[in-house]
This record gives C-alpha cells, sequence and structure tokens, in this order.
C-alpha cells in the first residue's frame, strides 16, 4: 500500500473487488520501506493479510507478489502458504522471489548476502513439501529433516516465479506454473513484454519445458484522476509512466498485453481506494463482454 490502511478498509476492497469482477487479490510481501525523502513506510504483515482475505471472500485467487524467501523458515513458509490454501478452499498462488530490499533485511535482522544460493535451498523445501508432502533436506544454509506437511493442502498449489534473472530462472523454470514482471521491468507498456517473453522462453527450452506451460503475468501501474502519482512507494518514472484514461483506452490496453502473450495482469491502482475499484469496473465489463 501507498499509504497505511487499516483492516476494515482492506477487507472492504477485497470484498468490492471479488463482487465487481476482478479475478485475484495480490498483496506485497515487505516489512519496510525507509530513505530521507519520504521517511519510514510500511504494510502489514502479507500472510496474515492473505488469511484475512481468504476468510471474507469467496471466489476470487488470492497471493502474495512475491513471498519473500528470506522472511520465514522455508518449512514454515510451505505451511503459512498450505494454510492460506486451506482457508480460501483452494484460491492461493503461490508467488516467490529472493527479495531485494536490504534496508528491510538490516532492520528485521534477516541475512541479506547470496540471495539467490539461499533461495535455491529454500524453494527446494517449499516446492517438496507442498508438491509431496514431505522433505529431507540438509543444505548450506537450511536443513529439513524428516519435515512433513500435514494437514496437507492442494498438491498442486500454483507456483509464480517473480523474476527474470537468469540463475532465479534456471532454479524455477523446471517447477513453476507462472512468471512475473514488474510494470517497470516493461516500462509499464504491452511493447516492453517481448524481450521478457524471450527470456523465459529461452530458460524454458534450456529445461526442457514447452514455453507454453508457463503462464506469463505482469503488473500493470494504472493511475486514476484523483492518483497522486505513487512516487514514494513505486517511484513512477519517465521510464513507465502509469496507464491512465477512460474505461475503453484501459481495457484496450490489456488487451494488448494479452497479445503479447500475457495470461494475466496485476493492477497496482494508484490510489488504492473503494472508489478506484468502482472506476476500474467498467473496464472489468468491456473485458468481460468481450471475451
Amino acid at each position: 500500500m501507498e499509504r497505511e490502511v487499516r483492516w476494515p478498509e482492506i477487507a472492504a476492497m477485497a470484498r468490492l473487488g471479488e463482487a465487481i469482477g476482478f479475478d485475484s487479490i495480490w498483496v506485497g510481501d515487505h516489512l519496510l520501506y525507509r530513505d530521507e525523502t519520504f521517511g519510514a513506510r510500511g504494510p502489514w504483515e502479507a500472510w496474515t493479510q492473505l488469511a484475512g482475505i481468504a476468510a471474507v471472500t469467496n471466489r476470487i485467487a488470492l497471493g502474495p507478489l512475491v513471498a519473500c524467501t528470506s522472511f520465514h523458515n522455508p518449512a514454515m513458509l510451505a505451511k503459512l502458504a498450505a494454510t492460506v490454501d486451506a482457508i480460501s478452499g483452494g484460491r492461493l498462488i503461490l508467488g516467490l522471489g529472493a527479495g531485494w530490499n536490504e534496508i528491510e533485511y538490516q532492520a528485521f535482522g534477516f541475512p541479506y548476502d547470496r540471495r539467490v544460493t539461499r533461495f535455491a535451498e529454500a524453494f527446494t523445501i517449499v516446492r517438496s513439501l507442498l508438491r509431496e508432502g514431505r522433505v529431507d533436506f540438509s543444505g548450506e544454509f537450511y536443513t529439513a529433516h524428516d519435515c512433513e506437511l500435514l494437514p496437507r493442502s492442494r498438491p498442486d498449489i500454483p507456483l509464480l516465479i517473480g523474476s527474470s534473472g537468469t540463475r532465479m530462472l534456471e532454479i524455477t523454470v523446471p517447477h513453476v506454473d507462472s512468471w512475473n514482471a514488474w510494470y517497470r521491468q516493461t516500462g509499464n507498456h504491452p511493447e516492453g513484454v517481448a524481450r521478457l517473453r524471450d527470456t523465459v522462453d529461452a530458460a524454458c527450452r534450456a529445461a526442457g519445458r514447452n514455453p507454453a506451460d508457463i503462464e506469463r503475468t505482469v503488473a500493470v501501474l494504472i493511475e486514476l484522476p484523483e492518483g497522486s502519482g505513487r512516487k514514494e512507494a513505486y517511484e513512477a518514472s519517465l521510464e513507465a509512466p502509469a496507464l491512465k484514461g477512460t474505461p475503453q483506452e484501459i481495457a484496450e490496453e490489456l488487451r494488448r498485453y494479452a497479445r503479447e502473450g500475457i495470461g494475466h495482469v496485476q493492477l497496482i491502482v494508484e490510489p488504492m481506494t473503494e472508489a478506484s475499484l468502482e472506476a476500474l469496473a467498467p473496464a472489468l465489463a468491456i473485458l468481460d463482454r468481450d471475451a
């Protein structure tokens, strides 16, 4: 969130988003932002939010965009994911990443070095527990000896990777169901998808997977008339201008992402309010009508 939002408003937005036709709700997994310009700020804890959202909705998919494997012991992260999936009735999409914001690592006492190597071990434990129900693993950073995930949720919780780095793709592409790019990576424009898509396709072929087997997803920054540019939270820039316009123009831009092979878009809405969601409802109706 770009502002402090209390639970009653989060719950209301979740219920409204489901009612007006959104397909998914995503929360960021961050702990603290801090800089000289805007000071300190931070969101609520991601997994607690997801459990609450799961309990107050019925249909809509939900997930972290993306869960940082550094913030939890990996076996515990698998336990959290399975619990939220069970509460939601099987609606979780588990986005995973290695993290990047050094400030929160330092403030909360998590090691920042060798994040990709740490991620590789954590990913092995998490996916093994979710897919197979047990793991026996001993690594440099993590261990899980004769660990079992009980009770079980779905064995096929979708896994999403939030990275286009070469090594991260090598680690995850053999196993994940979808891939995500942040809007700054595409310039917040459909034409920015091709390069990233080609990178993922090449990683799929190297891993012996059909590129069509991994869904492409991208975050898209949308600014509504009352928005402020969300500069303090997302650093919108000239290289990634926010999507603006009428419902028809917004719908057409999202269709262009689909034509680039994107199967799911996560809308980063500025400002994130109930009024903003209602303002986007006509664009959703256009997309549903023309589907």
